[in-house]
């Protein structure tokens, strides 16, 4: 649906506002609500056991709309009132949420409330424009910041109040649908995901024939599994090897700009290599420092520590001109009896199976950790080769598939995310009239 515009417009005096409607004003934050911003108490005065105020470092505890605080301070210096908007004034600029109640708030934040004779409503709405300005003038080494005084000073375009709210009321509804639409696709996101999870566990663990008789596998999160299949220890099936070296041996000055790949956690997925955060040191370093961690193409990658998000135990194949590369720390390198298994297979077993293994293979509380010998102990199910070819021949198929219903639904995701925004700023800078269209239904 296209949308009116006002019949008259000036000159804002800001370029990256342009045109907005003559009867408008442009204003500074200051001008129409009150900034508090955050002040960090000592960590020793914070806890995480529910003792004093709920208190919010950063947007790190925003929720899709209330914060989710993870932290309690007695002693808070700064505070945020129930209903005050959130704004992170850091790491990124610009993050919006909302004080569902009274919370401690740390200097990463500040709680904007509007003056009696402005909407809130506007308001919320209006900082998702304001904070393009305040993008321009962030700076920072490590991360980039506004001051207090920058977002006080920040332009914001003041309608008269009765157009605030009819704003303010149009965007509610409009971007509720589209809300209500992302969160559809998020929803199917999740459950193609979730079927793809499923779909790789079955077949690398119960075979392609579903009429083919079954045995007791022994291991709890196998169960059964086909009767040719033969259930044994990885180790069983590696011809070498090796963790990444610990100590001193391998630090973060010795990283370079380029020479031997150094393999790390976050390269190993799940779904695969991850190749996109590298890291190298110095050849010469490595010939004579670093000997028996090398990897090689087709090498099985297995992470040896892991969280709730990523599973220790998970692997993957070292991918084809990974060389030379080494194993960190944490990071083991398997080469296998290729005569025996393919690579991909065992991979995919293992990240299957990694969830149940962390529970009962790994140690440490907040960390999952299982070391190298108790790695190699690991059940596999190992069925022919030929057997293991066609699995993972379906599985690249059928995966294929579900992967591009995904991309499909990220970018209407996309889509709709930048259809949210354009409408946010249409209404707010007066691009739009939607005095006299509350009350249509839009398409």
């Amino acid at each position: 649906m296209s949308f009116p515009r006002y019949e008259n417009y000036k000159d804002s005096g800001v370029e990256w506002l342009g045109e907005v409607p003559k009867h408008w004003r442009t204003l500074r934050v200051k001008n129409i609500a009150s900034i508090n911003m955050g002040q960090s108490p000592n960590s020793e005065d914070c806890n995480q056991n529910g003792e004093g105020l709920p208190f919010l470092q950063g947007n790190a505890d925003f929720g899709d709309l209330y914060p989710t605080p993870r932290h309690y301070c007695p002693v808070a210096n700064k505070f945020a009132k129930e209903s005050d908007i959130l704004f992170s004034v850091r790491a990124p600029v610009g993050a919006i949420n909302i004080a569902n109640q009274i919370y401690g708030i740390g200097r990463g934040l500040c709680a904007i409330a509007a003056q009696t004779n402005f909407s809130k409503g506007y308001l919320l709405h209006a900082l998702e424009i304001i904070k393009q300005e305040l993008f321009s003038v962030a700076t920072g080494s490590t991360y980039e910041a506004v001051s207090v005084e920058q977002v006080n000073n920040a332009r914001c375009i003041s309608p008269p109040l009765p157009e605030q709210l009819a704003i303010a009321a149009f965007l509610d509804r409009e971007t509720g649908k589209i809300d209500d639409l992302i969160q559809e696709q998020e929803r199917l996101i999740a459950l193609l995901k979730e079927k793809r999870q499923a779909l790789i566990s079955h077949a690398v663990t119960k075979g392609l024939n579903p009429d083919a008789p079954m045995k007791d596998s022994g291991v709890e999160w196998l169960g059964e599994v086909p009767e040719g299949w033969n259930v044994l220890s990885l180790g069983r099936v590696t011809l070498d090897r090796c963790d990444g070296p610990f100590g001193s041996g391998l630090k973060s000055e010795h990283y370079t700009e380029s020479g031997v790949r150094v393999i790390r956690l976050q390269n190993i997925k799940s779904e695969g290599f991850n190749n996109s955060d590298e890291a190298f040191i110095d050849e010469t370093y490595c010939a004579e420092r670093l000997l028996g961690h090398d990897v090689q193409n087709s090498d099985v990658l297995i992470a040896g520590l892991g969280d709730d998000k990523n599973f220790v135990g998970r692997a993957c194949v070292a991918p084809s001109g990974i060389e030379p590369a080494i194993v960190k720390a944490d990071c083991f390198r398997f080469r296998l009896d290729k005569m025996r298994c393919k690579p991909t297979f065992i991979a995919t077993q293992l990240s299957a199976g990694s969830n149940a293994d962390a529970g009962v293979l790994s140690t440490g509380s907040t960390r999952s950790r299982i070391p190298l010998s108790v790695m190699s102990s690991r059940k596999i199910a190992l069925p022919l080769l030929v057997e293991q070819s066609a699995i993972i021949a379906f599985l690249d198929t059928e995966n294929a598939k579900i992967d591009a219903l995904v991309s499909d639904a990220q970018q209407a995701v996309t889509l709709l995310k930048e259809r949210r925004s354009a409408l946010i700023s249409a209404a707010v800078t007066g691009k739009i009239d939607v005095r006299n269209i509350l009350n249509q239904e839009l398409v």
